[in-house]
């Protein structure tokens, strides 16, 4: 007979009440086998009426601390749990399984005698990794493991694939990143990093509501590209015939609400940069932007500095962490130096490579640094810094007054225009945050632009497009303000000690696959 696709997009041959996969592992048609049996018995591989009176923590938080004695006088107390079979160990009439939900694990007892024998029947047709839910009350076997005796069982989803037995054991690292959901459900270290996200991005939110900051959104697609010095990802709209681009930073538009009189305001989100991917590098990230009117950047150090020790503090109890092996202190007062005087304290250059320009040049070819033809000396005296005393900086450290040639929206320092009032917060060696007082005067806002242009014209892709309605509102007036933008993966990375930015989001951009013709092939293989 002809073959006919079924609901896995698998070709299935039709015959006298029996199907055939191709194509799959042996233990895929015994488990398929398996769900056929059960449907012929009547039972609903995939019903949707259980409901869960509690969670695996929290029957153990009741009960735990329970005597054998006291369990077994309150043996009229049922509880309902759901989750997924980890383990599962089969005496025959009576089995002990482990089951997982969002909370954690606990032991189940399923015994023939209790449940029925068509109860247990289906639970004879369950393999680890199905999902069952079970209803009973507690006791703890001879070992004192706290144990559910299920007095009823339901089978609510059953699985067609084997879980992985030694995921850590993969060759293929990158099959974690592209089967996260596999990830998470066996390694339990994996879900907590991402549980940690979870509270780093809640203190944050909570951090700045408190101090009167206002959540907004800003928008995805931009007409114009802005905000950061990055190439973006273009794409184009049908309706209103026109290019977007997907955002590289929400910068501008959170200075227009400023313009607007919101004078606080945040968001963390989503921006799209169209760039290489590394340990630290995702062409899609988290960002965290806010702006507060009326401040400078020392009040922004200030700021990040409470911020950044508090939520240690919440996640640790302890100023100190441990990343890669290094630890680091976040006791206030953080070290505050200056581009300028770190190329001096961590080189040999000598002072004139900030005053002529081709000493500069000198001093980074000894340095063996490539320097493209035409690169302004600010951004020259930037590589030479990022070269020489980057790395150095492994303890919290706020390094100020970068260049003017890479800070095109920060404002010009008063003693020193060749310089701006800003600061990178470097943490293990890498950019943390960045912020600046922000330039509000239209006409020098204009004129950078202007330049910017200039150098995209002689080739610079990742510099900044003029956008006119930005220039427009400054033009109505932006309080003086400063701004920051904090990257939330590296900072998770750092409070995690993760050593890639793909261990810290859930779905991390990768290169396409070799082979995807079996969506388990990890699990099937281990």
């Amino acid at each position: 007979m002809p073959a006919t696709k079924g609901v896995f997009g698998l070709a299935f041959k039709k015959s006298a009440g029996e199907s055939l996969v191709e194509d799959r592992s042996v233990e895929f048609q015994q488990r398929l086998a398996k769900l056929g049996q059960l449907r012929e018995s009547g039972v609903d591989p995939y019903p949707n009426d259980f409901k869960p009176s509690t969670t695996a923590a929290a029957v153990t938080e009741k009960y735990g601390p329970l005597t054998p004695e006291e369990l077994e006088a309150r043996k009229g107390e049922s509880v309902s749990i759901a989750g997924r079979i980890m383990a599962k160990r089969d005496f025959g009439k009576a089995s002990f399984v482990q089951i997982q939900d969002r909370s954690g694990r606990i032991q189940a007892y399923a015994k023939k005698d209790i449940l029925g024998e068509a109860a247990y029947n289906t639970f004879k047709l369950c393999d680890m990794g199905d999902i069952i839910g079970f209803e009973g009350h507690l006791f703890r076997t001879k070992t004192g493991e706290l144990t559910i005796e299920a007095t009823s069982l339901r089978l609510l989803a059953k699985g067609l694939h084997p879980l992985p037995e030694k995921w850590h054991g993969l060759s293929d690292v990158e099959a974690r990143y592209r089967q996260r959901y596999l990830d998470l459900m066996v390694n339990p270290e994996v879900k907590d990093v991402f549980v940690k996200r979870s509270r780093i991005i809640k203190f944050i939110r909570d951090f700045l509501t408190g101090r009167d900051f206002m959540e907004v959104e800003t928008p995805m697609l931009q007409s114009i590209p802005g905000g950061a010095a990055a190439k973006p990802f273009k794409t184009y709209h049908n309706a209103l015939q026109m290019e977007l681009y997907m955002r590289i930073a929400p910068e501008l538009y959170l200075k227009r609400l400023i313009v607007a009189g919101l004078e606080r305001v945040f968001e963390i989100n989503r921006n799209f940069r169209n760039e290489g991917i590394s340990t630290r590098h995702n062409p899609e990230f988290t960002m965290l932007e806010f702006y507060l009117a009326y401040a400078t950047f020392d009040d922004l150090m200030d700021l990040t500095e409470e911020m950044i020790s508090s939520l240690i503090r919440e996640l640790t109890g302890s100023m100190k962490i441990t990343y890669q092996g290094a630890e680091i202190d976040f006791t206030p007062r953080w070290t505050r130096i200056s581009v300028r005087d770190a190329i001096l304290k961590y080189s040999d250059a000598a002072e004139d490579i900030f005053e002529d320009k081709d000493k500069a040049v000198l001093f980074s070819k000894k340095l063996g640094l490539k320097i493209p033809e035409g690169l302004s000396h600010g951004k020259i005296l930037t590589e030479i810094f990022e070269e020489v005393a980057e790395p150095k900086f492994i303890q919290p450290t706020f390094v100020t007054h970068y260049p003017l040639d890479v800070s095109p929206l920060s404002r010009k320092n008063a003693k020193d225009p060749s310089i701006v009032d800003r600061f990178e917060l470097l943490v293990a060696g890498r950019e943390i945050a960045n912020a600046f007082s922000e330039l509000n005067d239209p006409i020098d806002q204009r004129e950078r632009f202007e330049n910017q242009l200039k150098e995209k014209a002689a080739g610079d892709a990742e510099a900044h497009e003029m956008d006119e309605d930005f220039v427009r509102a400054l033009e109505y007036g932006m309080p003086p303000t400063a701004g920051e933008g904090i990257g939330i993966d590296r900072l998770v990375m750092l409070l995690t000690d993760s050593p890639s930015i793909r261990d810290v989001i859930l779905f991390p951009q990768l290169k396409k696959a070799v082979s995807q013709s079996s969506p388990s092939a990890a699990g099937d293989n281990v």
